[in-house]
């Protein structure tokens, strides 16, 4: 038996809810670089193992773009590639993220080849762009909704990256134009599950989708605070895995504790 159908206010609350309690502002890598506790070559990996997230999310909207065979919906999602392609003229998200990577001291060329990706970050977004393509449409578009709250999250970074680590200072432009694109986005969003879950297993199944979303931004962090903070096991082949700072991080006291 079907339940009883959402208010469109408690569909709300149960969405927020999930970015409450499982969004990656509360992880503890997170935590780490908002207490400034991160070394360059810690921020130095999670910028390279970020843009590989970064320059699928233009073939993640594509894919969304393909299956629907609405002309409204697709002149508006498509707003989202060009944001972070670019439009041939004005630098798209992925360049400016990798100009936030090469103001860690990163160069150009390693973060285009995306070389050194720990292996699980490739998991991770191999697993975003399957959920987008194998579940329904409109569990495509409510994974998109970590919208809603990653601009509390932009804004603190943004902060305490300025405050602590100054001479990253200059790539921030990525962060401060998301400030604008990502709410109007997770509005478009909002508006479209809204509209169109119009069952209580549809709506769960929305709910569902956006917790899964948060998953997979956790799992990355996940990867980066085992290999490059506690326990520090790079991987082979992973970024740094020859480098001083690495084999250093076995030598470290554990920082997961003053990251809870």
């Amino acid at each position: 038996m079907e339940q009883t159908k959402l208010t469109a206010d408690q569909l709300i609350q149960r969405l927020r809810a999930i970015g409450a309690q499982k969004y990656h502002h509360k992880h503890p890598f997170h935590l780490l670089m908002h207490e400034g506790k991160l070394t360059r070559f810690q921020l130095q990996a999670w910028a390279l193992n970020r843009f590989y997230y970064q320059s699928i999310i233009p073939q993640k909207d594509a894919l969304i773009l393909a299956r629907c065979e609405d002309a409204s919906f697709r002149l508006a999602w498509r707003k989202r590639i060009v944001d972070h392609d670019g439009d041939g003229k004005t630098p798209g998200g992925i360049e400016k993220w990798i100009r936030l990577a090469e103001a860690t001291g990163l160069q150009r060329e390693e973060i285009i080849s995306q070389k050194g990706i720990l292996p699980a970050a490739r998991f991770a977004g191999m697993a975003y762009l399957n959920l987008v393509s194998q579940r329904s449409f409109l569990e495509a578009v409510a994974s998109s909704l970590t919208e809603m709250f990653s601009s509390q999250l932009i804004s603190l970074r943004m902060g305490k990256l300025k405050e602590l680590y100054p001479w990253i200072s200059g790539g921030l432009k990525y962060f401060e134009d998301r400030l604008t694109q990502a709410p109007e986005d997770a509005d478009f969003a909002l508006k479209y599950v809204l509209a169109n879950a119009n069952t209580r297993t549809e709506q769960e199944a929305c709910i569902a989708a956006l917790s899964s979303k948060c998953d997979i931004l956790w799992a990355q962090l996940d990867a980066l605070f085992y290999s490059y903070v506690s326990p520090g096991f790079v991987p082979p082949d992973a970024f740094g895995s020859q480098s001083a700072e690495a084999k250093d991080l076995q030598g470290q006291p554990d920082q997961s504790a003053s990251a809870t």
